[in-house]
């Protein structure tokens, strides 16, 4: 039976498409420095991970954010408008810190920390994005910045991200983000780096 290839066309993602979101993400972010700072457990991480992401879809960003999935990556991104509401409520933060455990106090430290370094104008912020390794190379995670970066460049915004991956650095440079600050987390974390790209004209027809 040939198998059908997956395709990299970004598509409004649904609640329903939280299952595959969270495994996509999870495989995604298993290298990920942040990521292994809150999940430090290799027996475990996929897991906590899979829970992680699906309930940031399902309960936040799904909700009040922008967020596109291909076969293979997922994205999560907050306009302006959306702002204030994809701030988690007291129900998820209960839920986070159950999946966390005791790196509950690391993940809100570097929340906190993050903000700090944070844009104050108005912004497009991606939140996450990630592909599943085994479709790397194939224009997932590309089609998907591309997506959400024509939709700030519509409304003439900047757009603002953290990375905790030097790797990922060039490949957002690439689509025109410029790092604007290097902070280390608190208690000994990973290095973060705030990234900002600024609106382009919108490409005429």
């Amino acid at each position: 039976m040939t198998r059908m290839p997956m395709t990299n066309a970004p598509k409004t993602a649904r609640i329903d498409d939280a299952p595959a979101i969270g495994r996509t993400l999870a495989s995604a972010f298993g290298d990920d420095p942040m990521m292994r700072w809150f999940f430090p457990d290799d027996a475990t991480r996929e897991a906590g991970l899979g829970r992680y992401f699906t309930t940031l879809f399902t309960r936040q960003y799904g909700l009040h954010g922008v967020c596109e999935r291909t076969d293979a990556a997922a994205a999560f991104w907050v306009s302006p408008e959306g702002a204030d509401k994809a701030v988690p409520d007291a129900d998820t933060i209960r839920e986070l810190q159950e999946i966390l455990g005791d790196r509950a106090g690391a993940f809100r430290d570097a929340v906190t920390a993050a903000a700090e370094h944070g844009p104050t104008e108005p912004h497009w912020y991606l939140a996450v994005i990630g592909a599943d390794p085994a479709a790397r190379g194939r224009g997932h995670g590309s089609a998907l910045l591309r997506s959400g970066l024509a939709k700030a460049d519509a409304a003439g915004l900047p757009v603002h991200l953290e990375s905790s991956k030097p790797d990922n650095l060039p490949v957002y440079e690439h689509f025109g983000f410029v790092v604007r600050d290097e902070f280390s987390l608190p208690g000994g974390g990973p290095v973060l780096w705030a990234m900002r790209r600024e609106p382009r004209a919108p490409k005429s027809a």
